[in-house]
């Protein structure tokens, strides 16, 4: 029996010794391994500068990562994306459900298609077609608090994830509301959520895409709940339309 026991004993020492060799060495670091340049480009593939000075209606092909997904309808798909670079709204592209499925925050994609702009938003037309490539990002987000009213400045972050700090909600529409169903009033539940705020004595114009954050959102709901003089933080991606279009994402009362 003591012959069982020191046996087992040794035994365990001996592992014990092998646990503390391994517990010594150096952890490996997979992400260094694997990761890789995200404004990388391939061969054939434009930078983000050669896709904004391309003429409009040009064919294009652009890598990018997905940052989040407007919409999906009858095998169309609508995204916000993004390289280190700059940013690239997706229109209506060819997407399958399943295809879909597979685009989560930070997936690559190639995408080919035609460069389009509308009311000075540039994006790529409907019709495009999108591959899953190897890769992943999320990007940041960017402060262009003191770039509001400067669209020429603001103009170079389209379609970019972006916050605002500091603003105060003011009234919007005949009522002084704190926001509107859609641009005019005339909408109900469910349809686009229009507020103002405002930064040192200048009032901006913020929508909620009802089609990428719908009614039962947290961020729907918050913006139902502001009141006029209420200071928020804000974030959300630079869209255009005839200007600075936000479409928010988030709202934080301060």
């Amino acid at each position: 029996m003591k012959t069982k026991h020191a046996l087992i004993a040794m035994l365990l020492a001996f592992g014990l010794a092998l646990s503390g060799c391994s517990n010594s060495a150096p952890a490996k670091n997979d992400q260094s391994e694997t990761s890789e340049d995200p404004a990388k480009k391939s061969e054939g593939v434009m930078t983000y500068q050669e896709y904004m000075d391309a003429d409009v209606d040009s064919e294009v092909v652009i890598e990018t990562y997905v940052q989040n997904k407007q919409s999906w309808w009858e095998d169309k798909a609508s995204l916000y994306t993004q390289d280190p670079d700059g940013a690239y709204f997706i229109y209506n592209a060819e997407c399958s459900q399943d295809l879909y499925d597979k685009l989560k925050e930070g997936t690559k994609i190639k995408v080919t298609g035609y460069k389009t702009e509308w009311s000075g938003e540039i994006e790529v037309a409907e019709g495009a077609k999108i591959e899953i490539l190897e890769g992943n990002y999320i990007a940041p987000v960017t402060n262009v608090t003191d770039l509001l009213g400067n669209e020429e400045k603001l103009l170079k972050h389209q379609n970019q994830y972006v916050e605002f700090k500091d603003m105060t909600i003011e009234p919007i529409g005949d009522d002084n509301a704190a926001y509107l169903y859609n641009y005019d009033g005339s909408g109900e539940e469910g349809d686009d959520l229009y507020f103002n705020a405002s930064k040192d004595g200048k009032t901006y114009n913020f929508v909620v895409e009802s089609y990428l954050t719908d009614k039962d959102s947290d961020v729907y709901k918050a913006v139902k709940e502001l009141k006029v003089g209420d200071t928020v933080d804000m974030e959300g991606y630079l869209y255009w339309y005839e200007g600075p279009n936000p479409h928010i994402i988030k709202v934080s009362v301060k």
